[in-house]
């Protein structure tokens, strides 16, 4: 049975007052999306900040996602960084920790021929020897991973399991998923469409928030009630939408989550830019008319 599929949010790095990992916080983040009925994480991707993070706070976050799932869900890791070298030694750190797969961005900053490609990940899936997820964010790296260059990888790197996909080509969605991947949609507003051509499932920052809303889809989804899965899905979307603050991602989500829990998840690392005191009380009082508090 394939284990990478459901509600994986893109779980939050909380931080402490002072800009470090705060673990307590992390946990309790982790266990109140478990308790909501999600079927695993993507940890320390783009709304974990993980090239914000240095390795050994990576490493340790590894460690926490482990420990607190307790074999309970899937913890998919991110290990990418701008190394080979580093991220192969971050993905054998992330299998001796316990997580059940790791994921990793295409090499970036450089431009690298598809050869280039593959055996950055050739290495870093080997040091693992693990499931293996591409994360395919050209937004961000500048690489797109196409069904071209999938195949490429799909051919040199015997661990690859799936991805997420995160380009803005949603019908790939279904070509990847006639390749035989996992592929997980990385648009939380766009999980059912995706899901109906092929996904088996989501990574996304929102569900975070209110991954009972999330929950909702997937459990319609199995049941094979599309008309309520359709429900749920405007429902989870027009939350997602009234919560969204342009170019302060991070620091929402954050915020939310905060609220939710009764806990303070910090502030984004820099350069990622806080919330100021009026959005923060603007975006409290959303979370209340919207009844997430």
């Amino acid at each position: 049975m394939n284990k990478f599929r459901g509600i994986f949010p893109a779980i939050i790095t909380p931080m402490t007052a002072e800009g470090g990992l705060n673990e307590e916080a992390f946990r309790q983040v982790m266990e109140f999306n478990i308790q909501a009925g999600v079927q695993g994480f993507w940890v320390a991707g783009g709304t974990g900040e993980s090239i914000l993070l240095d390795d050994a706070e990576n490493r340790r976050i590894a460690e926490i996602a482990a420990d607190q799932s307790q074999g309970r869900i899937a913890n998919i890791m991110h290990v990418g960084a701008p190394t080979t070298e580093r991220a192969a030694r971050l993905a054998e750190h992330a299998a001796k920790a316990g997580v059940e797969a790791i994921c990793c961005v295409p090499p970036f900053f450089y431009t690298q021929s598809d050869k280039g490609v593959v055996e950055h990940y050739r290495v870093v899936a080997a040091a693992a020897d693990l499931p293996f997820f591409v994360y395919n964010l050209p937004s961000a790296t500048g690489v797109e991973i196409t069904p071209e260059l999938m195949a490429k990888i799909q051919e040199g790197v015997p661990q690859l399991a799936g991805l997420k996909h995160s380009a803005p080509y949603i019908p790939y969605v279904k070509t990847f998923a006639e390749m035989g991947l996992s592929c997980l949609i990385g648009n939380a507003r766009l999980m059912l469409p995706g899901l109906l051509i092929g996904a088996t499932g989501c990574v996304d920052g929102p569900p975070n928030m209110a991954p009972e809303l999330w929950a909702a889809i997937w459990r319609a989804y199995e049941a094979g009630d599309i008309e309520a899965a359709r429900a749920a899905q405007e429902k989870a979307s027009s939350v997602s939408e009234a919560l969204a603050l342009p170019a302060k991602f991070h620091g929402v989500i954050k915020a939310v989550i905060g609220q939710r829990l009764g806990i303070d998840c910090g502030d984004p690392r820099p350069p990622g830019e806080p919330l100021t005191a009026d959005e923060r009380a603007a975006l409290a009082k959303k979370v209340v008319a919207l009844g997430l508090a």
